[in-house]
């Protein structure tokens, strides 16, 4: 089984570049240009300090042995892959590939205003207590998998609706940006959403087709027979679903706006994306069309109401990834078929009502689990270090209050050095700057 083997590499890797730069690209392109560079810094921040965990921890609270009441395992059972044995570091890698691009999803509901200190701070505390007790609950022998038959081939649950959660609670408990409402607040550079969004969709292979093959916790390979016919299906289903899902979004858009754009094309994208990873092994071709369709126009109507509740979800992480999440998961009950890999009927392939009642029970808890905690996570910040910048940089601009950086240098040809000089005593904790290259102010080392 060595070609297993080495498609799981390749599929931990595609997975891998889903968060950098494909999400980074993606949410970089759709913020402003003065907050670029701290839209794509927190999904790189992301990788590195979830990566870190999921190792040290992560792992054993996910797969590891020591239930605890179905809810989570004990995370110092396995602390650092202490008895995991190295063939089994494959399965490791690849799962944390998920909790990583997990996280940095949530990045895109608080654009522009959070600090990067809170966001470091929130990362570990979050996929401790929302992530991981929801991949132990659904693939790990937990709760859900113990009490129901609900399928989650890659994340609908655990991914999707889990970071759809988080990022409307922290959208809330953050408050709007600074003019959200007043003024626009228009993407900044449609290519790089565009090109993120074809990089997730050549990322999302590894995705869901990576996730059904891998049979067990321990990474272990399947018969040959099944795994060429599960690749085969979630491959297509995967493909079908996505490009159902941008026909749907940019048709609603064209009846409700008159213009089908090329944002809602990319939007689209990836509301199929999110609503066929929990369905890729469950529906037939037929029925992974109606998921993605059903999706995209959800998705689209999901997205403009926002300004209804005052929430700014500045990446419609709410919009996509959980009413995404939700209608894939959902329809599952609806449309899965027992000729497919999963091998249970739905309400319209005669298996009544019982899918349905698992698909819904296990969407509800994920809601519920992910929201009480993620709001005691997101007060705790709030009433402690604090989530955002000062009104004053948020206004100027993130990237240099942050970062001491900016993405564009629109500015250096056209002022002089003493212009330089005035903007750079205006820019706060940028003592001592200099001008360089790039036109940036640094601090001097």
């Amino acid at each position: 089984m060595d070609g297993y083997y080495a498609w799981m590499l390749v599929a931990t890797a595609l997975v891998l570049m889903m968060t950098t730069p494909a999400l980074a690209l993606f949410y970089g392109g759709m913020t402003r240009s003065k907050s670029v560079l701290n839209m794509m810094m927190m999904s790189y921040v992301a990788m590195a300090v979830v990566g870190i965990v999921y190792v040290l921890w992560g792992w054993s609270e996910s797969f590891g042995p020591d239930d605890v009441a179905g809810l989570f395992a004990n995370p110092f059972s396995l602390w650092g892959l202490h008895g995991v044995g190295w063939s089994s570091y494959i399965g490791v890698c690849f799962q944390m590939t998920f909790a990583v691009i997990t996280a940095a999803l949530i990045s895109g509901a608080v654009a522009d205003r959070v600090k990067l200190s809170a966001w470091i701070t929130f990362l570990p505390v979050w996929v401790t207590l929302c992530y991981f007790p929801l991949a132990h609950m659904v693939w790990g022998g937990g709760f859900i998998s113990q009490h129901l038959a609900a399928q989650d081939y890659a994340g609908g649950t655990v991914v999707h609706i889990n970071a759809g959660v988080a990022g409307g609670v922290l959208a809330l408990v953050i408050g709007p940006r600074v003019g959200f409402g007043r003024e626009p607040m228009r993407p900044h550079n449609l290519t790089l959403t565009m090109i993120g969004a074809g990089l997730l969709w050549f990322g999302w292979y590894g995705f869901n087709v990576g996730s059904l093959v891998f049979s067990t916790g321990d990474g272990g390979p399947r018969d040959t027979t099944q795994f060429m016919t599960e690749t085969g299906v979630t491959f297509l289903n995967t493909t079908i679903a996505t490009m159902a899902a941008m026909l749907a979004w940019l048709l609603v858009e064209r009846v409700l706006h008159g213009k089908a754009t090329s944002l809602g094309a990319a939007s689209g994208i990836v509301a199929g994306l999110v609503a066929i990873t929990p369905a890729c092994g469950a529906v037939s071709l037929v029925g992974a069309i109606v998921v993605g369709a059903v999706a995209g126009a959800a998705c689209a109507v999901a997205v403009g109401m926002k300004y209804r509740f005052d929430l700014d979800d500045s990446m419609d992480v709410v919009g996509v990834h959980l009413v995404g999440g939700v209608v894939g998961t959902v329809l599952i009950g609806l449309v899965s078929t027992s000729t497919a890999p999963g091998g249970i009927d739905g309400l319209f392939y005669g298996g009544g009502l019982t899918s349905l009642g698992h698909q819904l029970a296990a969407a509800g808890i994920s809601i519920v689990w992910t929201g009480v905690l993620t709001t005691l996570i997101a007060l705790a910040i709030r009433h402690t270090i604090g989530w955002r910048v000062d009104p004053e940089d948020e206004v100027e601009g993130i990237d240099f209050a942050q970062h001491g950086e900016t993405a564009y240098d629109l500015t250096s040809t056209a002022m002089t050095g003493s212009r330089r000089g005035d903007l750079a005593h205006q820019r706060r904790n940028a003592a001592e700057t200099r001008p360089v290259a790039t036109g940036n102010l640094q601090p001097r080392q």
